[in-house]
């Protein structure tokens, strides 16, 4: 696991023993070393030809945190389109390289006809090379490293991995952040903004690492209900796995052990950042807490608190848009349905394993309302 060679190893017997596909892996293997070759040197030639790429800095990032499903993509688009900074594009991420961004950019149609993000679009989840994107891809496109990796394919290993992605057992947080921080410049770069807003779900269990990097980050924690995210983070991976490998083929008890091993991933990103944030490992005055369920119900009051928190300025056009927004909002109802008992749970046994959750950042919205209202009184 510590080699890229490694983990390919192991994607490549993930491949063969779990999706009966040999060869497709042995050339993308070489596909991946071929572009992965092609976009260092290409970077290389951006510091010596971009002369503003060496003199741009990443400063106060807006980074949104949380489990797969909260609303993320939802509030780093929104945030991207009203200027508050600029996402990156999975073209981006894949292709890094300023130099390269020119020569690809014409012919991005054609990309998006062979592009394997075709698989990951849903009616939940609408997603292309020129959509901003969660910037926990751009690690699995450099470094075939991260939670993408093991929930789509180390998680079928017979060795349970996810210990490996687990900061307390292996920590790659050094080696990520500083990619990061070359692809943010070239985003900064590319977009002609001075603020990147990125979307990590994988650092709700390294927070205070990236703080630690990122010392003028500003984070937004998106908090929703286990009940809702856990099975549709379920469903969301398991759409790309069926619709490329056929996951409900699979034998019974294999997707029962994936079923179990993504259970205990989920709730070990809700368990980090929670331990992290109630024993002051992490700086509070940083952090803003987005609840979902608030941000369905008062969008308008919910931005204007996350606006002060940002330094952003509240124009006369943004609240309207706002306003707009938060009327849709109000009126949006779900047409996604989960039954638990697909994915191997029940109601009880997700409020049992995440009360702690639960009793940290999902009070009752009208209680918590109140007491804020009685301590501004």
């Amino acid at each position: 696991m510590n080699t890229i060679v490694g983990r390919m190893g192991r994607l490549y017997r993930v491949m063969r023993r779990t999706f009966k596909v040999r060869v497709v892996p042995l050339f993308l293997a070489v596909l991946f070393g071929l572009v992965r070759t092609f976009v260092g040197a290409a970077m290389a030639l951006d510091n010596l030809l971009v002369g503003r790429l060496r003199r741009t800095k990443v400063t106060r990032p807006i980074v949104l945190v949380g489990n797969p499903r909260t609303g993320t993509t939802f509030l780093q688009r929104f945030l991207s389109d009203e200027g508050f900074g600029k996402g990156m594009e999975l073209l981006l991420m894949l292709y890094p390289s300023l130099l390269l961004q020119r020569l690809l950019r014409p012919v991005l149609p054609l990309l998006e006809k062979i592009s394997p993000a075709k698989f990951h679009t849903t009616d939940a989840h609408q997603t292309s090379l020129s959509s901003v994107e969660t910037d926990d891809v751009a690690v699995l496109f450099r470094y075939l490293d991260g939670f993408f990796l093991y929930g789509f394919f180390l998680s079928f290993e017979d060795q349970d991995m996810l210990p490996a992605f687990d900061p307390r057992v292996r920590d790659t947080s050094k080696r990520d952040f500083e990619w990061l921080d070359k692809l943010w410049r070239r985003s900064l770069v590319l977009h002609g903004t001075d603020r990147n807003i990125a979307k990590l779900f994988s650092v709700a269990v390294r927070l205070p690492q990236f703080l630690q990097r990122f010392p003028d980050a500003q984070i937004l924690y998106m908090a929703r209900d286990p009940l809702s995210v856990i099975p549709s983070s379920m469903s969301l991976v398991i759409g790309v796995l069926d619709r490329a490998f056929g996951f409900w083929s699979l034998p019974e008890p294999v997707r029962k052990r994936w079923l179990d091993r993504m259970y205990k991933a989920w709730i070990l990103l809700l368990q980090k950042f929670h331990e992290d944030w109630t024993t002051g490992a992490i700086d509070r005055q940083r952090v803003f807490i987005v609840r979902y369920d608030r941000m369905m119900a008062d969008f308008e009051g919910m931005m204007d608190e996350m606006c002060a928190f940002l330094e952003h300025p509240m124009t006369p056009a943004l609240r309207a848009t706002i306003a707009k927004r938060g009327e849709k909002q109000r009126k949006y109802e779900s047409e996604h349905k989960y039954d638990l008992a697909k994915f191997g749970l029940t109601e009880e046994q997700i409020r049992r394993d995440c009360a702690f959750f639960y009793d940290t950042f999902l009070p009752p919205l009208e209680l918590r309302t109140a007491t804020a209202a009685a301590k501004q009184a």
